[in-house]
């Protein structure tokens, strides 16, 4: 059981505003520095560097030396999922005064973008509902299984999901459902949406939009998404 005064330690941590800011940077999966987590929240470097002492302290964000570098990645998936969801709680919050809008503003966050190590807005709900209406998977409130048939798709396109699960060294659930904030409908996460993230960056499906977790999916995307998975993201 948890007690209210780690609940109330790690709250406060996440929540405040630079240390919130550090956190989404981080959200995209990759590792970054103090200098570049110090931008992203608006703080001095010094300042930042008091901030990840803290969050690594709690087991919000890991440090990773290379040489003289020291490089600062989210501690583990629990922490994303946290974000995550406070990101859900955040965006339906405000009363609506005309439309709703829920999720980020910024249509290319809408578009695609990355959540932690997998696939989200409309290109990573469009490739869940591809892979369902396919046969290639079952998605439910709370779990998600891929079919031998996706198992076998995926393959086809040189994604060997054992082969990756072998290479961990902490097993990892395979195939799980992640509420998508934007489209408040799921997309995949688990070893399945990383693996899927992974080939779309390496065979330059998607490229990262710089300074946001956006990716932009490119030409050669587009042609490729639609010819095996029949989706087309606008």
């Amino acid at each position: 059981m948890v007690s209210t005064a780690a609940f109330a330690e790690i709250a406060t941590l996440a929540g405040e505003p630079a240390r919130a800011a550090m956190l989404h940077a981080l959200m995209d999966g990759r590792a970054l520095t103090a200098g570049e987590l110090a931008r992203a929240g608006g703080v001095t470097p010094q300042t930042a560097s008091g901030h990840l002492a803290r969050m690594a302290e709690a087991g919000l964000v890991a440090v990773e030396k290379q040489g003289r570098h020291r490089y600062h990645r989210l501690a583990s998936r629990a922490v994303a999922q946290m974000m995550e969801g406070i990101m859900q709680v955040a965006a339906s919050r405000a009363v609506p005064v005309h439309r709703l809008t829920v999720g980020p503003r910024d249509a290319a966050l809408r578009r695609a973008r990355t959540c932690y190590d997998h696939l989200a807005g409309r290109l990573g709900v469009a490739l869940a509902d591809a892979l369902v209406e396919a046969g290639h998977a079952e998605i439910e409130p709370e779990a998600a299984t891929l079919m031998p048939s996706g198992v076998d798709l995926l393959a086809s396109l040189g994604i060997d999901l054992a082969g990756q699960t072998a290479a961990r060294r902490r097993a990892r659930i395979l195939c799980r459902p992640c509420l998508d904030w934007s489209e408040r409908r799921p997309h995949l996460a688990g070893a399945v949406g990383a693996a899927l993230c992974s080939h779309c960056l390496a065979e330059g499906w998607i490229r990262r939009i710089e300074g946001s977790r956006a990716v932009a999916v490119t030409r050669k995307g587009e042609e490729a998404l639609r010819r095996h998975f029949g989706i087309v993201v606008i």
